[in-house]
């Protein structure tokens, strides 16, 4: 058999249950009895009937030499004492106990259904703005709450508050000051936390109720065991008094003084701004130029060169073609009188005898006139050509170097170089000039990839391509 069987209650036996309506913690002792007033309450028989209402836990109470012993039983229960067969129970009482005879323990009911509830208003008390312009002016505030809280853990709660007759007001007694301390400490730093005025205290429901909710919550149930269900501020009410209309005053005018300052600020944040912008812009504006006049100028000297390089080609070529017309004509002259010469000596009577034929020595004397005056006259033609072209004469040891032509590259959109064949050529090398890319030079109509100029294709058949890509 069990502690307890079901209630078959004697006329002489006590009926142990609880009545009490606000209470926490209450001592069971026989009706009409104060609490502690009679060794009764402490001497518990067997067959008494035990009645624990839903929502309460009865703690019996075993006080004994080597300590106190606790012993829960929780509701809903209704049954009777019979039996000592519980080892609690058996350890203490021992064989001797059995029917009617008594045993020594204090019974507690615990109600853990009751809520504890604080609708309560913290009396005015000063706040103060952060402004260390405003500090000396504090207005006045209140705070209406709402908390509920009840007991969960009623082990803990036995911990702390021990086992001892505990009603609902004495409970809310030790709360109430532990509550408006957080309060009033939470909603006087609330200016100072959000960055506003103390007269705009009111705004800040939600963020107070934030505060509570993460502050309260623990601290209650580790100092006072319970639970809390709600935690609310219904409202922060200003004493609108001579101090607060005096707070207000200063506070729009600080506040429009730091606006204008802050526009100005803004204005002079804008203007710079502005000017910065404008001297970004200027200053690209002038690069573009000086760039495009760098180029410019680039491109004219190029241009330059290679006219007076084709002026001085053609030149050349001029020259040369007038001093082969002259050595012809002066060939011609001479060969023209060469032969006049000599058919005038192959008649002249030069003393060989009185006959008109052909005088073969005076032939062989105008040969020899007519080579001599062909070779000084090619002598002459000579000397005149070589003084028309100064580039031909010994004397001038390198002659002048030919013309340099340079290309213009595209690359990525963007116009590069000049540069000349031998720069191309370790472009070539490092990849950074390839078949399809764009170049242009002087005479050129368009651009043109570079593998489709005739003069580059060179460049690009000196060497195998890159290998592919991985």
């Amino acid at each position: 058999m069990g502690l307890f069987s079901n209630k078959k209650e004697g006329s002489m036996m006590d009926i142990i249950r609880c009545d009490e309506k606000d209470f926490l913690i209450w001592k069971w002792r026989p009706e009409g009895n104060e609490v502690n007033s009679t060794s009764k309450e402490n001497a518990i028989r067997w067959k008494s009937s035990l009645r624990v209402k839903d929502g309460e836990v009865a703690v019996f109470l075993y006080k004994q030499k080597d300590g106190v012993m606790q012993e829960f039983i929780m509701g809903p229960f209704d049954k009777m004492l019979e039996t000592a067969n519980l080892p609690i129970l058996s350890s203490i009482l021992g064989a001797a106990y059995g029917g009617g005879s008594p045993f020594q323990a204090e019974i507690y009911f615990i109600n853990l259904s009751q809520v504890i509830e604080f609708n309560a208003t913290v009396p005015f008390f000063n706040i103060y703005d952060f402004d260390i312009n405003l500090s000396r002016f504090p207005i006045e505030c209140s705070v209406d709450y709402q908390i509920l809280t009840k007991i969960s853990d009623y082990q803990n709660f036995i911990k702390i508050h021990r086992l001892q007759n505990l009603e609902i007001n004495e409970v809310k007694t030790k709360l109430r000051p532990f509550i408006e301390r957080n309060i009033k400490a939470l909603t006087a730093n609330l200016p100072k936390q959000n960055n506003i005025p103390a007269i705009a205290i009111e705004s800040q429901l939600d963020s107070l109720n934030i505060e509570l909710d993460n502050r309260l919550k623990s601290e209650i149930e580790n100092v006072f065991g319970l639970t809390t269900n709600m935690i609310n501020v219904d409202s922060i009410r200003i004493n609108e008094d001579e101090k607060f209309f005096k707070l207000k005053e200063l506070t729009t005018d600080i506040i429009e003084k730091r606006l204008k300052t802050q526009n100005v600020q803004i204005e002079v944040e804008i203007d710079t701004f502005k000017a910065q912008a404008e001297t970004n812009i200027k200053n690209l504006k002038d690069t573009q130029r000086i760039n495009t006049e760098n180029m410019e100028e680039q491109l004219r000297i190029q241009r330059e060169q290679y006219e007076k390089a084709q002026s001085l080609q053609t030149e050349t070529n001029n020259l040369d073609l007038l001093k082969l017309k002259i050595q012809t004509d002066a060939q011609k002259t001479i060969l023209t009188a060469a032969a006049d010469s000599l058919g005038e000596m192959g008649t002249m009577n030069l003393g060989g005898g009185s006959g008109g034929g052909m005088n073969p020595a005076g032939m062989m004397t105008g040969m020899m006139m007519g080579g001599a005056m062909g070779n000084q006259m090619a002598g002459m033609m000579n000397q005149m050509g070589n003084t028309m072209n100064p580039q031909a004469t010994p004397n001038n040891q390198t002659p002048p170097p030919p013309p340099v032509i340079q290309y213009l590259l595209s690359v990525n959109g963007q116009q590069t170089g000049p540069f000349n064949t031998q720069q191309l050529q370790q472009m070539v090398m490092s990849g950074q000039l390839v078949t399809n890319t764009y170049v242009w030079k002087q005479g050129m109509p368009n651009w043109l990839e570079a593998g489709k100029v005739i003069e580059l294709q060179s460049l690009f058949n000196a060497m195998p391509p890159p290998p592919p890509m991985p």
